[in-house]
Order: structure tokens, then C-alpha cells, then sequence
């Protein structure tokens, strides 16, 4: 007698064809800028072991050092006094790179297949991650280097966003795009726990080491998305993504049925019939220009919202790790493990956006009140929160959540939908264009908001606070306009909906 089917056999089965490959695709792309943001996030730990006290430590090769000589374990240049601005140039040398490169990515996105384009960027950030790293062991002691490979890392990151970002509009459509996009955003934070752990087993020997690792991580994900990464739907015999038109219905001008009489307007719905409809000759959208993008209602708001929203997020990236071990005295791996926290709230803010947009369908409103909480939240943080480890937990959590949260929104959701929006009347070839402006703008501020930290923290942590928070509220007011179209849009439903009742 044979067993009846396997209640996990029958779980599986309950999921399409379809639903197997866009999940494939979700997972392959999380881990794609998983590992992007891994190999970002190191130097913010290593920060800490470059320049330090070395008063009360013991040198292992010469302990007849002066008791005053306080930087002889620092890694030259950064064992002056200005060692700040020089770890904020080459802070600002990646992330100015990376803002000028990703206004030029997104047009080659559109332009070159995206597996090659992808995979290819994976490589060589890969390369160049682990060439910082190589400094350590090959005794590298000239500022210039750090600063080139930075710049070279910058340029070639610029790679990873548009296209996981397009690549992810390719295969999903509106639906519930603000939680599968917050859910699927969380790469971001993960990657940066992922890179703040890596770094930290290190930190404290061969600093070197936190840098290969990782670099190393990220090439490996480069050869698997060189080997399985599917950048439509229909080359696989998938079904395409919808998106709303003007006039409230769905178009899809990949699908069959849109294409006119043929072999393809019939009903059938074997895999043979679909394999023969998608090799079907058809006219391919043109890519839109700069200025076209530009164009597409909010897509300036957004850009300049993200700006000062990434400009908290980036500093806090960036210099977290060193204000924890400078405020509240942690070790330095103490301080880049404390230092995740804030990511871990970054992955429940960006989740809790999107499902509150998407319950709304309010993008701009969901940013604009996680904005005006932030405000305060870092006020608070900044005055209370070293004030004991719990304090310091919970406070950084809910940062966490409220810096990220919009930042996370507006790079994923608002971009795919900006990029999808009704006046393209479908062709969603704009995607990674508008993803570019819109993160490229936001990667302007997150190259001004270190540089800026560098600047102001010899005068005090608390103007590097006020800093950030006056970034907050700017970002905040930009987005004044959007809000209000959503609230009339709000009202005008609600109108309608009492009309309905009245009939």
C-alpha cells in the first residue's frame, strides 16, 4: 500500500511555476546587495583600530616605547591629530564617487544586459574591497591608495542598485510591492550586521583581514549571478507584472493578450503555448531619457527628500561605530557589534513603511511621519542614550527604525512605482533610470553627511546631532507637497465612498 503524498510535497505544490522563479529572483537579488552593503560597511569598524589610545597598551615588538607615545599602534597616516578629516576623505572619496557614478549607471542599466552588467560590477567591487585590505599586508602607509581604491569601489558599486532594483520591477508588479520591497530591502541592513561582524573578528589583529573576507564573499556572488540570474520573466516562460494605467485598469504590453490577433490571443495555457507566444516578435520600448525621467511626477521631491534622509542614514553608517567607542568607551569590536543594532531597527523600519503605505497608499505620508519621530529620537539618543546598555539598545533600535525606514521606502517601493508610473503608459524601461536619479540625488547627501561628521565631531558630538537633525526636518519639508495631494486624494475617497453609502 503507498503512503499518501507528504504534507511538505503538498505545501510546495500549492506554489506556481511562476511563484517558484519570482521567489528564486527575490532571494537572489537579496543576497546580491546583501553583499553589496558587506563590503561597504568594514571601514566604519576598522575606523576605530586606524587611530586609537595606545597609552595602556603593550607593544609586542618594542616595549621601551615612551609612556607618553600614544600612537604607536595607529596605522600611519592616520596616527595624526587630524585623523578625522583624513578618515572622512576617504569616506567621501567612495561616496562622491558613487554619487557621480550612479546618474551615468542607470543609463548603461537600461543599455546592456543586466547579468552581465551585474556580475561584472559584483567582481570588481570585489576586487577592490579586498585591495583596501591588501594595505595592511603589504604595509601601506600613503593616504592616496586608500583614497583611489575608494574611489574605484565607488564608481563600481554603482552597478548594484539599478540594476537589483529594475531587475525586481521586471518581475513584480504594483500589488503589494511597499511590504514585498520592505521585507526584501532589509538586504541593506543585513548586510551591513553581516559586514560590521566580519570586520569585528579581526579589528583588533589583522584589520586587513575585514576587508579581503568580504571582498572575497562578494566576487563568489558575482560568478552565481553571472550563472543564474534571470532578468525577465519572459525568458523564462513567465508571466509578466501588471501595472495600472491612467484610466485605473491593468496593462501589460508583454503580455499575450495585449499584443492583437495572433497565437497568443487564445486561451491556452500549456507551456508549449507560452514558449511559442514569448519568442514572438514585438516592438520593444525605447528607453527614456534624463530629462524624461526627471519629468515623471515626485520623482524630484523624492530625490531631494532622499538626499537628507540618506545623509543621516550614511553618517550614521559611517561614524556609529566610532561615536560608541568614543562616547560610552566600548572596545572597538564591542562598539561594531553595538554599532548593528541600528540596522537591526533599519530592517523593521523599512518593513513596517511599506506595509503601512501600501495599507494607505500613502508613500510620502508613511516618510514624512517616520521623519518627524526620527527628529526627536536622535535628540534623545544623542543626550540619554549612553546612559546604560539598555537604554543604548533600545534607543538605537528605534533610530534604527525611523532613519531607515523612509530611506528604505523611497530607494525600493516609490522608485519601482515612479518607475512604472501611469504617465509611461507602461513601458517600464524608465526603471532604472528613475532608480538612479533617485538614489544617485540620496547618495549626494550620503557623501556630504560623513564628510560633514568629519568636519563637525572635533567640535563636539552634539553639533554633529544638531547636524542630523536639521538634515531630518529638510527632508521632511520637501516632501510637504506630495502629502497634501495624498490627503486630498484621501478625502476625495472618502467622499466617494460616503456618496456610494447614500445611493
Amino acid at each position: 500500500m503507498r503512503s499518501s503524498l507528504a504534507p511538505g510535497v503538498w505545501f510546495l505544490r500549492t506554489f506556481s511555476r511562476d511563484s517558484w522563479f519570482r521567489g528564486f529572483i527575490l532571494v537572489l537579488t537579496f543576497f546580491i546587495y546583501t553583499c553589496y552593503h558587506m563590503s561597504r560597511k568594514p571601514i566604519s569598524v576598522v575606523k576605530s583600530r586606524l587611530h586609537q589610545n595606545c597609552s595602556e597598551l603593550i607593544n609586542p615588538i618594542n616595549d621601551s616605547h615612551s609612556i607618553n607615545d600614544t600612537t604607536w599602534c595607529d596605522w600611519a597616516p592616520f596616527d595624526k591629530n587630524n585623523y578625522k578629516e583624513l578618515l572622512g576623505a576617504v569616506d567621501n572619496a567612495f561616496l562622491v564617487a558613487y554619487a557621480i557614478g550612479m546618474f551615468i549607471s542607470g543609463i548603461f542599466g537600461e543599455r546592456l544586459p543586466l547579468r552581465y552588467y551585474l556580475s561584472a560590477g559584483m567582481l570588481l567591487s570585489g576586487l577592490f574591497t579586498s585591495l583596501f585590505g591588501l594595505g595592511y599586508f603589504w604595509n601601506i602607509h600613503v593616504l592616496w591608495y586608500f583614497v583611489l581604491i575608494q574611489i574605484c569601489n565607488g564608481l563600481v558599486q554603482t552597478t548594484g542598485w539599478p540594476s537589483v532594483v529594475t531587475c525586481v520591477g521586471n518581475w513584480f508588479g504594483k500589488g503589494k510591492r511597499g511590504l514585498i520591497m520592505g521585507i526584501w530591502n532589509s538586504h541593506t541592513s543585513v548586510g551591513n550586521i553581516l559586514g560590521s561582524l566580519i570586520a569585528g573578528v579581526w579589528v583588533n589583529e589583522h584589520w586587513g583581514l575585514s576587508f579581503v573576507v568580504p571582498g572575497i564573499i562578494t566576487a563568489a556572488m558575482g560568478v552565481l549571478t553571472f550563472l543564474f540570474l534571470i532578468e525577465y520573466p519572459e525568458d523564462v516562460d513567465c508571466a509578466a507584472p501588471q501595472h495600472h494605467t491612467s484610466d485605473g485598469l491593468e496593462e501589460n504590453p508583454d503580455s499575450p493578450e495585449d499584443l492583437g490577433n495572433g497565437p497568443c490571443t487564445n486561451k491556452e495555457s500549456s507551456l508549449e503555448s507560452a514558449g511559442r507566444c514569448s519568442k514572438e516578435p514585438r516592438a520593444q520600448p525605447s528607453a527614456i531619457s534624463f530629462l524624461g525621467a526627471l519629468r515623471i511626477p515626485g520623482v524630484v521631491e523624492f530625490s531631494l527628500c532622499l538626499l537628507f534622509a540618506k545623509l543621516v542614514s550614511y553618517t550614521f553608517l559611517y561614524w556609529l561605530p566610532l561615536y560608541i567607542f568614543n562616547v560610552a568607551h566600548f572596545s572597538a569590536k564591542q562598539a561594531g557589534d553595538l554599532s548593528t543594532l541600528f540596522d537591526v531597527g533599519g530592517i523593521m523600519g523599512g518593513i513596517m513603511a511599506g506595509l503601512i503605505s501600501d495599507h494607505t497608499n500613502g508613500r510620502a505620508t508613511t516618510c514624512c511621519v517616520m521623519l518627524i519621530l526620527a527628529a526627536p529620537m536622535m535628540f534623545l539618543y544623542n543626550n540619554i542614550g549612553q546612559n546604560g546598555i539598555t537604554n543604548s539598545i533600545v534607543m538605537l533600535i528605534i533610530c534604527g527604525a525611523l532613519v531607515n525606514g523612509p530611506y528604505a521606502l523611497i530607494t525600493t517601493a516609490v522608485s519601482a512605482d515612479l518607475g512604472t508610473h501611469e504617465s509611461l503608459k507602461g513601458n517600464a524601461k524608465a526603471l532604472s533610470t528613475v532608480t538612479a536619479i533617485i538614489d544617485g540625488t540620496g547618495s549626494i547627501g550620503a557623501a556630504l553627511g560623513p564628510l560633514l561628521a568629519g568636519l563637525i565631531s572635533p567640535t563636539g558630538w552634539n553639533n554633529v546631532f544638531y547636524m542630523l537633525i536639521s538634515a531630518d526636518v529638510l527632508a521632511c519639508l520637501l516632501l510637504c507637497r506630495l502629502v497634501y495631494k495624498e490627503i486630498l486624494a484621501w478625502k476625495s475617497s472618502l467622499n466617494r465612498d460616503r456618496g456610494y453609502k447614500e445611493i
